[in-house]
């Protein structure tokens, strides 16, 4: 959570004394933020979602993917991108990465098979992915791009809003996120029809209180709605995204100067001006020098957070795709054409990126000083790890 003060709780209190917390009311708080985030990335439709992982099922769903499919997702990202894949009755591909941290455009084209249908690009760590390449990947192979961009809300890739360059997007409001509710998400989406699916999806219910629609018959879903409560904290959050993003980016900028002339290596990235700026990444040559920096700068190892690689997502790796067998992607005869070889060293490359480079994480509270204090840090910490003294931290 970067922040979260008065303005929210009294928001939260003024819908709460109303007692109108379910969101189906007219000039609602979660309406009004759908119609404001809608405007904020330039997309037609948004629908309030629980959670990422429920935003990023409702888009699938939206675009007609399900069992028979594959879908590529990346070597780093935390579990949901592909148990989301697994929900509408999918196969995760998982590819690697490259040097960004982020999908590799080139292995993305290399794992594109004769039943792949779509890509869950993911922008990490508040960076963004290589959506040109990624996009013209997909389109010599029709691939639908879903843009997970649960970690990277109001990112930009080259002026874009990510989240809006693919066919549809899905956001994460957790606890952790720049823009929270506690939990929350949020699917967007271009084209109408893809929404109403989408919509069914979040709730299929939603016809006893919005009206029956003679040209669309619902679906059963689990649904996945979110409360007046949510949408009244997020209209604040909203408010605040471009000042905080100001903030991050300025601390990291000048973080960068004063490291510019050592030895620390920032990792590439897409589009600098773009980044939600809420990690600095540096990449070394070493695992042993990686794991040194980190411990003397404060930092994370990328391949070590415990939960956003390949290699720690149990139910993929263990084929346990739901409750039931008959339910279980992994058991559906329409799947058994899909590729779902997965063991834990099966992308070495991905690894070995992931324990070479380590993420210094940022807030938009860091005074000038803070950060001026960040920077010697940092520099200390490469003078002692990259002249060898202390590689074998």
């Amino acid at each position: 959570m970067l922040r979260f003060g008065r303005e929210e709780i009294q928001a939260f209190a003024r819908v709460a004394k109303t007692g109108q917390l379910f969101r189906y009311r007219d000039q609602g708080e979660c309406y009004l933020f759908e119609q404001r985030f809608g405007d904020f990335l330039g997309v037609p439709h948004v629908l309030l979602t629980s959670s990422g992982t429920t935003a990023l099922t409702a888009a699938l769903a939206a675009l007609e993917i399900g069992p028979g499919d594959e879908v590529i997702v990346p070597a780093h990202t935390y579990m949901a991108t592909a148990l989301a894949v697994l929900a509408v009755g999918a196969i995760p591909v998982i590819v690697d990465i490259d040097d960004s941290v982020m999908l590799d455009p080139i292995a993305l084209e290399a794992a594109v098979g004769p039943h792949t249908k779509a890509v869950i690009p993911v922008h990490m760590w508040g960076e963004v992915c290589d959506m040109d390449a990624i996009m013209a990947v997909a389109a010599r192979h029709n691939l639908q791009v879903i843009e997970d961009a649960c970690q990277c809300a109001g990112g930009a890739y080259r002026g874009r809003p990510v989240g809006a360059i693919g066919h549809a997007g899905a956001f994460s409001f957790n606890y952790f996120k720049n823009i929270t509710c506690g939990e929350g998400g949020a699917v967007v989406l271009h084209d109408a029809q893809a929404a109403r699916r989408a919509g069914c999806m979040v709730d299929c219910c939603s016809f006893y209180w919005t009206g029956r629609q003679e040209d669309f018959y619902p679906f059963a879903a689990a649904g996945s709605r979110a409360s007046e409560l949510d949408g009244a904290v997020l209209n604040v959050q909203l408010t605040h995204v471009p000042g905080l993003l100001t903030k991050l980016r300025r601390s990291k900028a000048r973080l960068l100067a004063a490291v510019a002339d050592t030895d620390l290596r920032p990792s590439p990235r897409h589009s600098p001006d773009g980044e939600c700026a809420t990690t600095v990444m540096f990449q070394f040559d070493t695992a042993a020098a990686a794991d040194a920096f980190a411990a003397l700068a404060g930092g994370t190892v990328c391949g070590q957070t415990g939960r956003h690689t390949y290699n720690e997502w149990d139910p993929i790796l263990d084929h346990k795709g739901a409750h039931h067998p008959a339910l279980d992607p992994f058991k559906l005869a329409e799947n058994r054409h899909c590729r779902m070889d997965y063991r834990k060293d099966m992308l070495p490359r991905s690894l070995d990126i992931l324990n070479r480079t380590v993420m210094i994480g940022l807030h938009p509270s860091l005074k000038v000083a803070q950060v001026t204090a960040l920077g010697a840090k940092l520099r200390d910490a490469a003078a002692t790890v990259l002249t060898g003294e202390a590689t074998a931290v």
